[in-house]
Order: C-alpha cells, then sequence, then structure tokens
C-alpha cells in the first residue's frame, strides 16, 4: 500500500514542503482553491483540467463504512459515500419550528459573513477549557492583536485596560496570552518576528532538519542575516555554512505575518458547499461538493515527451512533473482531511441535524482533533470558511462547534442550545407581560439548565433580542 500524505501538525511529523504545501490548501475556501488551481495550471505545462466526470449513479453507493457512535442516546450512523447526486436523500420533515435555513435545491450558495482574525481568535477561546475569568482576559489581549497576528500592546497596558473590573498580573496576562499563541494560525499573539518564527518551529518534529538552529538563529542572529549573510553569520556562529542555509530555508519556509492567513471573505461574497450532507434510509451520509473536487491532472503528452527531450529540457519537465505529483496528492490529502472532519461532525452532532439549535451539543475543537488523529490547527483549519449543505440549509462548519454551560443532571448543555431556548420562552411569551431576564434564568433552571441572569442577558443581547421593558406591546 503507497503511504498518504496526512496534512497534520502533529508533534511527531516532519515539515516537508509537500506537507506544507498540504496544510496551506487545506486552509483555503472554494473559491480560493480554483484560483490557487488556475495559477497551478498556468505555470505548470504538465497539468491540466480534466473533463467533469457524471458517471455516479443515483443511488450514491457507499465507499467507506464509518461506523456507528453513540450520540445522545442513540445510534448514530454515518456512511462516507463517492459522490452525492441531486435526487439522493429522503423527503425532509421539520420536527420543530421552521427550519433553519428555508433553502431550496438550488440555493446551495450562500452569502458568506465576515471572518476576521479577530472572530477568528474568540471563536477558539470561547471553545477552550479556560476559567471564566481566563476568557475575559483572553477576549482583552485578542482584541489587542493586530490584523496582521502580532500583539505589540505591552502587557501592563493590558493590565490597565482590565481594570478595574478584573485585577490582573501581567504573569497572569502573559499566561493567557501562551494560550491564545497556540491558537490557529500558529505563530498569532507573538511580540515579534523572532517569537512569531519560534513559535511556528514549536510543533515541527524536533527532527525536522535544521529546527535547533532555526530556533537559535531566531532568538537574535537572524537580524544579521541580510547585512552579513549565510557566509558571514556561519562565520560568527563558526558553523558548517550548509547547517546554516538548511536552518535560514527552514525560516524562509515560515509566515512572518501568520494573522494575514485570516480575513473576511466580505458580506457580498457568495460560496458553495464544501461538504453535502444528507439522510438516506436512515443512514446519515457525507460527500465531498462536487465544487471540491477539481478536475486536475498531469498532461501524458508532456510526460511522454520526458524520454526523448534533451538533458536541459527533460530536468525541466521532470522538476514540473515532480510538482504537479505533490500538488495532486495535496489535494487528495485535503479531501480526506475535510471528510473525516465531517464525519466526526455528523457523529457528534446527528441531534443538532435532526432537531435543530436546541439539540447543539457542547463540541470544542480538541474533541474532534482527538477522535480523528488530527492536531487542533489542522482541524481549525480544515473547517475554516467551509460550509455543508444539510436538510436544514447551507451552514458553516463551525456552526457545529459550540461551547458548553453545565446543567443540574451532571452534563453540559451548549451555549447555541440554550439560546435556542430562551428564543423560545420569548416567542411564547404573553406580549403584554414579557419575560425578564430573571425570569427566563428561574425558567430555564426548572429545565435543568442553571444560568444567571447576566448569561441570559448576554445571549439575549447576542440573539438582538430587546430587554423585556422594550417588548411590552399593548393591545
Amino acid at each position: 500500500m503507497k503511504p498518504r500524505l496526512q496534512p497534520s501538525l502533529g508533534q511527531n511529523l516532519v515539515m516537508t514542503p509537500q506537507l506544507r504545501q498540504a496544510i496551506r490548501l487545506l486552509q483555503l475556501s472554494a473559491a480560493e482553491l480554483e484560483l490557487e488551481l488556475a495559477d497551478a495550471i498556468e505555470t505548470n505545462p504538465l497539468l491540466d483540467w480534466t473533463e467533469s466526470s457524471t458517471e455516479a449513479g443515483a443511488d450514491g453507493d457507499p465507499a467507506t463504512e464509518a461506523g456507528t457512535h453513540e450520540t445522545r442516546g442513540e445510534d448514530v450512523q454515518v456512511e462516507a459515500v463517492d459522490e452525492w447526486t441531486p435526487g439522493d436523500g429522503e423527503p425532509w420533515y421539520e420536527r420543530v419550528g421552521p427550519s433553519d435555513g428555508g433553502h431550496d435545491d438550488h440555493a446551495a450558495e450562500q452569502v458568506a459573513s465576515d471572518d476576521t482574525l479577530h472572530d477568528h481568535l474568540l471563536w477558539q477561546l470561547h471553545l477552550s477549557h479556560l476559567s471564566p475569568r481566563d476568557r475575559r482576559i483572553g477576549v482583552i489581549v485578542i482584541e489587542a492583536i493586530e490584523d496582521d497576528g502580532y500583539l505589540r500592546e505591552p502587557l501592563d497596558a493590558i493590565a490597565a485596560s482590565l481594570a478595574p473590573d478584573i485585577q490582573a498580573s501581567e504573569e497572569e496576562i502573559l499566561t493567557v496570552l501562551h494560550t491564545i499563541q497556540r491558537f490557529d494560525p500558529v505563530g498569532v499573539g507573538a511580540r515579534d518576528l523572532g517569537e512569531c518564527l519560534r513559535l511556528q518551529l514549536e510543533p515541527m518534529a524536533d527532527d525536522t532538519p535544521g529546527k535547533a538552529l532555526a530556533h537559535q538563529l531566531a532568538n537574535g542572529p537572524l537580524q544579521r542575516l541580510a547585512r552579513v549573510g549565510v557566509e558571514g553569520l556561519a562565520q560568527e556562529m563558526k558553523l558548517d555554512p550548509g547547517e546554516v542555509e538548511v536552518a535560514v530555508q527552514l525560516l524562509r519556509s515560515l509566515d512572518p505575518r501568520p494573522g494575514s492567513q485570516v480575513g473576511g471573505t466580505g458580506n457580498d461574497t457568495y460560496v458553495a458547499p464544501d461538504v453535502v450532507i444528507w439522510r438516506q434510509h436512515g443512514l446519515w451520509r457525507v460527500s465531498l461538493a462536487e465544487s471540491m473536487r477539481p478536475r486536475i491532472s498531469i498532461h501524458r503528452g508532456y510526460e511522454g515527451m520526458i524520454r526523448g527531450a534533451s538533458a536541459s529540457d527533460a530536468s525541466y519537465l521532470r522538476g514540473h512533473l515532480q510538482e504537479a505529483r505533490w500538488l495532486l496528492k495535496s489535494l487528495e490529502a485535503r479531501g480526506e482531511t475535510l471528510l473525516k472532519v465531517a464525519q466526526c461532525l455528523i457523529r457528534q452532532q446527528a441531534g443538532f441535524l435532526e432537531f435543530g439549535d436546541s439539540a447543539l451539543r457542547p463540541l470544542t475543537l480538541r474533541e474532534v482533533a482527538a477522535e480523528v488523529g488530527l492536531h487542533e490547527s489542522t482541524v481549525s483549519r480544515a473547517i475554516a470558511r467551509k460550509y455543508a449543505r444539510t436538510p436544514r440549509g447551507t451552514i458553516p462548519l463551525r456552526g457545529f462547534f459550540a461551547s458548553g454551560v453545565s446543567n443540574d443532571s451532571g452534563g453540559e448543555s451548549s451555549s447555541t442550545a440554550i439560546q435556542a431556548m430562551i428564543r423560545g420562552l420569548i416567542d411564547a411569551e404573553d406580549p403584554r407581560k414579557p419575560l425578564s431576564d430573571a425570569r427566563l434564568a428561574e425558567t430555564l433552571k426548572t429545565s435543568g439548565v442553571s444560568v444567571a441572569r447576566r448569561t441570559v442577558a448576554k445571549y439575549r443581547e447576542a440573539m438582538n433580542i430587546p430587554s423585556s421593558q422594550d417588548r411590552v406591546r399593548i393591545g
């Protein structure tokens, strides 16, 4: 069996050029991937577009059995299939309330919401296992991070902005910052270039060529590289120039502005689903959408010319052939990772697909990463700006995640589910005597969900629902 490229940032992997390419492709949206492939075909004569294939049968024959997983007391079966075709799936009947999306069969394209670097970091913060106090500190730290990913605000200034609500020492803020620095994109929250590069070196395997020396260079000597060059730097450090060159090349492969990896797609940008989720014969199925199946291949005509070409031409063609093969393997790995993560999300959130927001269970990046055997940052890249077409409409994969609040039964209820409960109570209230936040908290408590009045107020405001005084309607 031939080895497959796995785009993970696990501790035991060497960051080869192929792996770096796979990771970069993984974080691209469908539209960005299309542009990337168009550029690759333009610059590489060994690549070419292929005709779209419509050979998949209407029944969607299963390709890979994903097994069963117990969720919310039921056996939930998930199956990955080769391809989804229109007409697959059972008629969908809403169990509770109106559809979340209200989309017809041709409404796969949806308006994308703006997703800034701060949004991306705050989303990870709220899914973390930090205490409420540390999360509040984390919010202020994230607000101070600039668009390029650097934190240039001094820690004492952040401490001053937290006061008087929170009296935090610089050591406490630094501890929270170290947690944020492990978020995606890797290198975010660094206070200078050297720290940014060191943060990106940390997840690499210890046997990565040049890692130890690259870490040493990032601590200071790198600043002299522009003046003295590799040879001069090697002389100063009394090292072999070849060793220094390997370390410098490793550093050059890193991103000096990690925050630029994340940016809003724009409120007027339309997106197509990356995966399709549907139910057939009581079985949840998932498939990569057609937009996630780039039809590119190696140009066999040019490949056949290598044997008869001159030495220089053959070397040129072999180089492009290797690049083409790397790209195809990276695309294959991208699809496998996305499908693996999507299968996990279905197993974990079958109740959400069945009943809507009120059944969304708490789920974090850490849990998904542990189940699928990937690094948290890889899972974050896999779901960033990715969308799923479901019986409830086209929704972002991030919508399958939610932070948790402890309930009286010893388990947890997701913040999204609690918001859905609050909305349901408000929709059913007497318009002449609307429920106050305190009354909403009491009612939730009778349902086994203990939340403070201020938490109810926070969730209500997040849903843009006015206070009880502003909801009074007479007549």
